[in-house]
């Protein structure tokens, strides 16, 4: 394992693990996951985060997590986050000493799950690409996954107008709401949520697939009946002592489904 880091601004950078031998078919290159976590764009869970890195990384992967730039130190988080996911797969599909090639995945959780959604949307869009002076295949991904995501400041999270304007600004919201900006170039899809989740609605993540379906967008979704918020792996890596994310045993096979459904793609 070898370790890697880049800084993008005076806030952001990604940093990660990169495959250090050869593949059990002898290959250099190996395919790469970016993790964009959660936080409420107040925080990032770095340990939770990384516990997912090593996870992709046992799997053959190289495991990269954006430390993407939250509330106080921007005027709004978007679209100051696309632009940073953007300039990290740039980075990383232009990097010849990485064993990096154009297979990049992408994972969102919660927060960072509406990041990755709206990335899903708008990768090949001109405004963006020109804010993060990248082109759409610098930056095309080959597929999506998503852990309960936040999809639109419109569907129930957050509740609080003044934290929307410190996501958005003077923006029209409805541009940030991943489910009404789906289209033909979004990508394969994986989702996963818990019906329990008291923090973002599952309608959310209803929503957004129900968009990818009417578009013909690949996709596979899973609807876990218990479980809180935010369980990340669910398992023992990411289970807290005091419960409050607790080791569910069923949910964790969100994981290994999705691998299974990865598979198709690398």
């Amino acid at each position: 394992m070898k370790t890697i880091e880049q800084k993008l601004n005076n806030n952001s950078y990604f940093k990660g693990f990169v495959q250090t031998v050869p593949g059990p078919r002898e290959q250099k290159t190996f395919p790469t996951i970016v993790i964009v976590p959660g936080g409420g764009y107040k925080k990032i869970p770095i340990q939770q985060t990384e516990a997912i890195a090593n996870a992709f990384y046992n799997q053959g992967f190289n495991a990269i997590y954006l430390r993407y730039s939250i509330t106080g130190e921007v005027s709004s988080i978007y679209p100051n986050a696309l632009v940073e996911l953007a300039q990290t797969i740039k980075s990383l599909k232009n990097n010849s000493d990485w064993p990096i090639d154009d297979r990049i995945f992408i994972a969102g959780f919660s927060a960072g799950g509406q990041i990755v959604s709206l990335f899903n949307d708008y990768w090949k869009a001109q405004w963006l690409n020109d804010a993060a002076q990248t082109t759409a295949t610098d930056i095309e991904p080959t597929a999506i996954i998503l852990g309960y995501p936040v999809i639109s400041p419109l569907l129930g999270y957050p509740n609080d107008d003044a934290v929307v304007k410190s996501w958005i600004s003077n923006e029209n919201v409805e541009k940030y709401a991943a489910d009404l900006n789906v289209n033909q170039d979004n990508k394969p899809t994986f989702l996963w949520v818990t019906r329990e989740d008291q923090v973002v609605p599952i309608i959310n993540s209803i929503s957004y697939i129900s968009e990818l379906n009417k578009n013909n967008i690949p996709l596979e979704f899973h609807i876990f009946n218990h479980g809180p918020h935010a369980l990340a792996l669910a398992n023992t890596m990411t289970a807290t002592k005091d419960q409050e994310k607790p080791y569910l045993p069923h949910v964790a096979h969100w994981f290994n489904l999705m691998m299974e459904w990865i598979k198709d793609f690398i």
